[in-house]
């Protein structure tokens, strides 16, 4: 069973590396090469983050213009592709480990499902309170918008069970009432919400991001639970 969870979870990570890999060349890549020229241009580092789009960036992280980073081209496509990879391995196996624990077939169908909570609850109900940011975004503090972040998917993914797989009234009525408890108390503020790119490009960004994510976690899922059923099968 351990087996076949590892074979499965690297194999839907492959999977998830090349079409997401693929997809940010199209979408966030060129948002965020746009938005590094503006703050370059106006001349500012500040610290920014994001609760969802390219999965490397989930979290935030402090953003310094003399901070090592890789060289554009290969180097940066490389190391993008790695981050998918191990990001695409680990959603994998959280989503197989939760389908195993729930006790149900482990298939393609019910990959899928999982894997649009997963995205809903790690991705779409934080990015209301702190969406995908791009380069040269005021924010925060790091620390507390990581753990506003974490806070709202364990609040969310909670929220979800308790709204789904409650047999009570009451426990669905505690399950909406979780969901909404982060968001009340509110995202850490930024200084201010000045930007030197346009701020069209934020919104595409953030749609953008999200889409990403999106495939992420349900092509994890999907791939992840058909790749187990086809290993049970066969052993």
């Amino acid at each position: 069973m351990f087996r076949g969870i590892i074979f499965s979870a690297v194999g839907a990570g492959l999977a998830v590396c090349l079409a997401i890999t693929v997809l940010q060349a199209f979408t966030t890549e060129p948002l965020i090469l746009d938005a590094e020229l503006f703050e370059q241009a106006g001349g500012a580092g500040h610290d920014h983050g994001t609760a969802g789009g390219e999965m490397a960036e989930i979290g935030g992280h402090h953003h310094d213009a003399d901070a090592w980073q890789p060289a554009e081209g290969f180097a940066r496509t490389a190391f993008t592709a790695l981050a998918n990879l191990l990001m695409g391995i680990a959603v994998s196996a959280v989503l197989l480990s939760l389908m195993l624990l729930k006790g149900e077939p482990i298939d393609a169908r019910r990959g899928l499902l999982w894997g649009t909570v997963g995205f809903v609850a790690a991705a779409l109900l934080p990015a209301l309170g702190l969406p995908p940011e791009l380069p040269g975004t005021p924010a925060g503090d790091l620390v507390e918008r990581q753990l506003w972040w974490l806070t709202t998917v364990a609040a969310s993914a909670a929220g979800i069970a308790l709204i789904v797989l409650g047999r009570h009234w009451a426990l669905r009525v505690a399950g909406v009432a979780i969901l909404v408890l982060p968001h009340a108390v509110g995202a850490p503020s930024p200084p201010s919400h000045e930007v030197a790119y346009p701020g069209a490009l934020a919104g595409q960004f953030v749609v953008a991001s999200l889409v990403v994510s999106a495939v992420l976690w349900t092509l994890a899922g999907v791939t992840a639970g058909w790749l187990h059923q086809r290993l049970a099968r066969t052993a």
